[in-house]
């Protein structure tokens, strides 16, 4: 059973408020972050570490990064933090972008034809969960180690992983709301909008979701899946708001959230229908600061992508690394957004998408 919010909070705002204006490359660590025993382990055991990277890559090792897609904030920050990494090492990198959740087939052609061109390392972020096993096969056949970074490849073969469970991420999410809602108290309606369907992480946020709601009065609706483009949520927003006047939360992926945001001001519904992410994005961080979204764990994406590059050139070089690891998650809501420095869970406002590092 994943940790409970208030065991988080306390520790998790304290060791980030300490982090908090140190985002020049030489100090954000050692970072606190939860390793799982045994690895890779469906019920594996969560244990607190305190990660730190190596200090220098012994040669510029040529690393490529696959994304699903850099359409929103939140692949944009993990693109921050493997870009930083990598120059902090002195490592070569090479991001490949997919396009979306429905470009497999290019994500794998994507991921070919970087090792054909000489990667050395592949860190991935997943379209699917099933849908790369035979390609990560492949690869570490060949000696090239993969890390599985964000949202989760089920491949026995991969080297490493570098991510956070969604499912503790949808846990902290419907936990947050069935304690405002317990069990006897009026029932209340929450659209839920989990992600695209097939997805891992996607899955697994919805499983801690759901178990996380079990026993209170919330009145959980169908689930709408769909890809994190802004137009397909704001259209499933608005089909759930059409057929359920009368809901009372909106929750779901960070850009559900944040484009709700001026649905629910332009229908006169602030105050009536509260939004909340599962994930932090800067959106989602500045909904939160001006009381336009209630709530969202944070689950440090920066930090995933740094730690990913690092595991990769660990791997390369034959050190010792965490083989299961992710920040540890705590969540932001009115009552702490004002103590967490943002620069210790996102990337800079004026950062724009990097595709190299030489």
């Amino acid at each position: 059973m994943p940790n409970k919010l208030g065991m988080y909070l306390a520790a998790c705002t304290a060791v980030v408020m300490g982090l908090a204006g140190t985002a020049n490359a030489e100090s954000w660590y050692p970072y606190p972050a939860q390793k799982i025993e045994p690895p890779f382990a469906a019920d594996g055991k969560p244990a607190d570490v305190e990660y730190t990277p190596l200090p220098k890559a012994e040669q510029p090792w040529k690393i490529c990064v696959s994304f699903p897609h850099m359409k929103d904030a939140y692949w944009l920050g993990v693109d921050y933090g493997v870009v930083e990494q990598a120059k902090d090492l002195g490592v070569k990198l090479n991001v490949v972008e997919a396009g979306g959740y429905t470009e497999l087939a290019k994500q794998i052609s994507q991921i070919e034809d970087c090792v054909a061109s000489g990667a050395q390392a592949v860190v991935i972020g997943a379209i699917s969960f099933d849908g790369l096993n035979n390609l990560v096969a492949e690869i570490t056949k060949k000696g090239v180690p993969v890390v599985d970074v964000i949202n989760g490849i089920s491949s026995p073969n991969v080297t490493a992983k570098s991510l956070v469970s969604f499912y503790t991420m949808g846990y902290e999410t419907g936990s947050y709301l069935a304690k405002k809602h317990p069990a006897g108290s009026p029932p209340v309606k929450v659209g839920w909008f989990p992600g695209p369907a097939g997805a891992g992480w996607v899955e697994a946020a919805n499983k801690g979701f759901q178990e996380a709601v079990k026993g209170s009065s919330l009145k959980i609706l169908d689930p709408k899946f769909g890809d994190t483009g802004k137009e397909v949520q704001l259209k499933l927003v608005e089909d759930v708001l059409q057929a359920e006047p009368d809901v009372k939360y909106i929750a779901g992926t960070a850009v559900t959230a944040e484009a709700a945001q001026g649905l629910i001001r332009e229908r006169g519904l602030k105050g009536q229908v509260e939004l909340l992410s599962f994930y932090m994005t800067p959106g989602v961080y500045d909904g939160i600061k001006r009381g336009l979204i209630t709530a969202s764990p944070a689950d440090s994406m920066v930090i995933q992508g740094r730690i990913a590059v690092d595991q990769a050139v660990r791997a390369l070089e034959k050190k010792d690394f965490v083989k299961h690891v992710g920040p540890k998650i705590f969540v932001l809501d009115g009552s702490n957004v004002g103590s967490v420095k943002k620069d210790a869970i996102l990337p800079p406002n004026d950062f724009k998408p990097m595709f190299s590092v030489n």
